[in-house]
């Protein structure tokens, strides 16, 4: 067993990182709440990497998709654009601002051929797969 010296101030150091991580904590909870981030779906077909986003009530113009040393970035803006005064609203739970997701690509994937559709509210991005060499026999 070690005998450690008694050292009364950093009982207080220690109390003063608690209570800093407490009110980080705090603080990281409210800008959260303010921004968003949209539900994406990633998943691997035979000929290519998929990624679908649920962007429900964004005009496509508002939604840009950029890939830079193979890291996909998805990010827009939805915009908040009722005309009800705000002394009118009940309750407001659907989430607006500016988002990004940004997605490492893998190994053996074309990005200079991504495809991108909308429709209905979901923003599909299609990483089509590089295609495999086939062996080839060679004959002696």
């Amino acid at each position: 067993m070690a005998i450690i010296r008694w050292d009364p101030f950093r009982e207080m150091t220690n109390f003063e990182d608690q209570f800093n991580r407490l009110w980080r904590g705090f603080a990281e909870g409210r800008q959260r709440q303010e921004s968003w981030l949209p539900a994406v779906d990633v998943f691997d077909t035979k000929d290519a990497v998929v990624l679908k986003a649920e962007l429900a009530g964004m005009n496509p113009d508002d939604i840009q998709i950029e890939v830079e040393d193979n890291v996909l970035t998805i990010k827009g803006e939805r915009k908040f654009e009722e005309k009800v005064e705000q002394e009118r609203y009940y309750r407001v739970e659907r989430r607006f601002g500016s988002f990004q997701r940004s997605l490492a690509l893998p190994q053996g994937v074309r990005s200079e051929d991504i495809a991108a559709n909308y429709e209905d509210g979901i923003l599909e991005v299609r990483v089509p797969k590089v295609e495999e060499e086939k062996p080839k026999k060679i004959t002696v």
